[in-house]
């Protein structure tokens, strides 16, 4: 079997169960994610895997639980990245002459752009909440993708079936759906995984930085950058998120990887 398929499959079946634990988190563990009691930093036993934080929730609980914003906020916006990435750069693509000058000088304008730093600001201005943190990261996501797109059908366009279904007449908008769309579909949905993955890990560093969703939502950044203070108390407080987000990261980057 090919390598990458494996890896696919390993990938998928890490982000089935981190889904399936968000989904069914309230069966699988008896406590609720906010609510606070006298259990105040205690470590990691049988009652509380990875202890409780400074205002006495269970961590184990709050990661559980997290797992549904990370999974919101990932699929949230690769959905907004082809929705505006994936036309541009198909057209992008196809186009000629000062058409396509226009959508390349635009793509790379927002490429040059650093993409953490307009997130950052942008959620310091308008406020976190979970539907500006995608519409943000979509915004600034985009481009790369719109990109590949681009030299995607760049490529394709060139092959002889193309050129063929010229000749005979066919009309721009079915070369686009029936001849070069499903040629690049493959490599387009293996970087949208890319992009699923990348948005969480930037959801996680801005929650991190204190720019995530506010307290008392269980986001994994968040739930690090609180964990610092107690690292010597109960290191399961930083080390429980942050194994969350690795594995959620990569599930999504092993998914992306093409079969050959």
């Amino acid at each position: 079997m090919n390598p990458n398929r494996i890896l696919r499959r390993i990938g998928l079946a890490m982000i089935t169960v981190i889904a399936l634990a968000g989904i069914f988190a309230p069966w699988l563990t008896p406590y609720d994610p906010n609510v606070s009691s006298y259990d105040v930093l205690f470590g990691p036993s049988p009652e509380h895997w990875f202890g409780t934080d400074e205002l006495g929730r269970d961590a184990f609980t709050r990661v559980l639980y997290g797992a549904r914003i990370s999974l919101a906020i990932g699929p949230g916006v690769a959905v907004i990245v082809m929705l505006v990435g994936v036309p541009i750069g198909l057209i992008a693509g196809f186009v000629h002459g000062r058409a396509d000058t226009f959508f390349v000088q635009v793509i790379d304008v927002f490429i040059s752009i650093p993409s953490f730093i307009v997130a950052l600001m942008v959620m310091a201005t308008v406020g976190a909440s979970l539907v500006n943190l995608v519409l943000v990261l979509g915004f600034v996501m985009w481009p790369e993708v719109a990109r590949l797109v681009r030299g995607q059908v760049k490529s394709v366009r060139e092959k002889v079936y193309i050129e063929a279904a010229v000749a005979i007449g066919c009309s721009p908008a079915r070369l686009l759906a029936r001849h070069i769309w499903p040629n690049i579909m493959q490599t387009v949905f293996a970087q949208l995984s890319i992009v699923v993955s990348l948005a969480i890990f930037t959801a996680a560093s801005l929650g991190f930085i204190g720019l995530g969703l506010p307290p008392p939502a269980p986001d994994w950044g968040s739930m690090v950058q609180s964990g610092f203070d107690y690292l010597v108390l109960n290191p399961w407080l930083c080390i429980g998120p942050g194994i969350a987000v690795a594995l959620t990261v990569m599930g999504f980057y092993l998914m992306g990887r093409i079969v050959d």
